[in-house]
């Protein structure tokens, strides 16, 4: 059962993923990797291999995603060129999008009603990219304890933030894949899944199988 606004009232820093959590960004996100693989070049079925790539390594960097991308699927010599090519092309696609997606109802109020909490997004996105987003969309200023991202995993980040100070224990992360589950339980935080946005297919499974909270989404702590 995941907490209650009470029970998150007692963390001291709650830490979110972005895509399909802040945002709802998965769909977007599927669509400029398959369309960004098309314009590279690929083939419908090579650009459905990387998307099918993307959803099994959910809330992973790009960076390695693009690289599997060249080497398994093109079977092309990975160089800083075709990557900067592939990174400027999937910033392309995103650009608009992530600016026109919905952001998680509940969001304002959550971040009022918790006004003594310290909030964190760790997302598997471009730091920069995320930033900017987070910027020109007003919600910068919620996540007072920083906007990180990739090319560090989550795993660099938490690590380094908690080390730092930044992130302050008891923390909670939401996320909506394995890899949020798995960086955060191997941080020592709290995890709860939300579901709503989630692309993850199995999650009922593996959510049941590791006992993990789950919620459908932000706006459920306020309700």
């Amino acid at each position: 059962m995941a907490p209650d606004l009470k029970a998150l009232a007692k963390y001291r820093t709650l830490v979110f993923d972005c895509d399909g959590v802040v945002l709802d960004s998965n769909q977007v996100k599927i669509q400029a990797y398959y369309d960004t693989a098309m314009a590279y070049g690929a083939t419908p079925v090579q650009a459905q291999a990387l998307v099918d790539h993307h959803i099994a390594l959910g809330g992973i960097s790009r960076y390695p995603k693009f690289e599997y991308f060249l080497r398994t699927i093109l079977h092309k010599t990975i160089t800083e060129t075709e990557m900067q090519r592939l990174l400027g092309l999937f910033a392309a696609e995103l650009e608009h999008s992530l600016l026109a997606c919905a952001v998680a109802p509940g969001l304002e109020q959550l971040r009022t009603l918790l006004p003594d909490t310290r909030w964190m997004m760790i997302s598997g996105g471009d730091q920069e990219e995320v930033r900017g987003v987070m910027h020109r969309r007003g919600l910068a200023d919620y996540f007072d304890a920083g906007i990180y991202g990739s090319p560090d995993n989550k795993d660099t980040i938490l690590a380094r933030e908690i080390a730092s100070g930044a992130l302050q224990t008891p923390a909670i992360f939401f996320g909506d894949s394995r890899y949020d589950h798995q960086s955060s339980t191997r941080a020592g935080l709290d995890f709860v899944f939300l579901t709503d946005w989630t692309d993850v297919p199995g999650w009922q499974e593996y959510c049941q199988l590791h006992g993990i909270c789950v919620a459908p989404a932000l706006k459920t702590f306020i309700q």
